[in-house]
């Protein structure tokens, strides 16, 4: 369908789908799609989890630590990116940070390089502070016997982690995980606010390529197909999903 808000719509068949894998920027997008959901399984996928076992574990103040976690999850997303663009500036504290470790200088947002892996650390830290509740809330789901008699069998902190909570919230590991590759695949809103998909469309992912054909080209048809092609991706994972989640509950 090509969209027309003047003369009309109008049955275009398959055309839009055949402009879409033509287009140069499809297979560029993927890619970076794929690379940017790499390093968030890489990195940020096992902060939450690390974070609540080491929260459970403290004797006094979780409920505080709880609370700071959570805190860069709801800051304003204006002023979340504008922290981060000072912080990635070439003045800014990173460079800084980095000159007293080794004096050296990175272009965080400008070097192709490493511009997708600021973006992964800074959504990292937005966002590692919602999943962190998730796995503390299993965690507490662990029944206390276990560590009490754990404990008395001279159980350290690391073999109460390793033999108790790691098995308890296996489930949650599965659930997580699948949740993050279907959300990370449609990131963009860091990628707009702090690079604009470049240097040169380093850092533009597919679903920031579909904002650019609706809301920048005006080719809601292209658009659409593109959005079609990526519900069926997610579609395929949330069956995935239901599969994994229903050989957790015979497990």
């Amino acid at each position: 369908m090509q969209v027309d808000f003047v003369r009309g719509n109008e049955f275009i068949g398959l055309n839009n789908y055949r402009e879409v894998f033509a287009n140069s920027a499809l297979l560029i997008s993927i890619r970076n799609t794929l690379y940017y959901m790499l390093l968030c399984v890489l990195i940020g996928f096992w902060v939450p989890s690390v974070v609540a076992m080491a929260i459970s574990e403290l004797r006094r103040f979780q409920g505080g630590m709880r609370l700071i976690v959570y805190l860069p999850h709801i800051v304003p997303a204006v002023v979340l990116y504008g922290m981060w663009q000072w912080l990635y500036d070439p003045l800014g504290p990173a460079n800084q940070i980095a000159s007293w470790l080794g004096n050296h200088q990175f272009m965080w947002l400008t070097d192709k390089s490493i511009a997708m892996l600021s973006i992964v650390i800074a959504e990292t830290w937005q966002a590692f502070g919602g999943t962190t509740l998730i796995y503390l809330a299993g965690i507490v789901g662990i029944p206390k016997d276990l560590y009490e008699a754990a404990e008395i069998d001279g159980a350290g902190v690391l073999q109460r982690i390793r033999h108790i909570t790691i098995p308890g919230i296996r489930h949650i590991y599965v659930l997580m995980f699948i949740m993050q590759l279907i959300g990370t695949s449609q990131g963009f809103m860091t990628h707009m606010a702090l690079t604009g998909g470049g240097p040169n469309n380093a850092t533009l992912t597919y679903m920031y390529q579909i904002i650019n054909e609706a809301f920048t080209n005006l080719n809601y048809g292209r658009a659409s197909a593109m959005g079609v092609l990526m519900f069926l991706v997610l579609t395929s994972l949330s069956m995935v999903l239901y599969y994994f989640q229903g050989r957790s509950k015979e497990a």
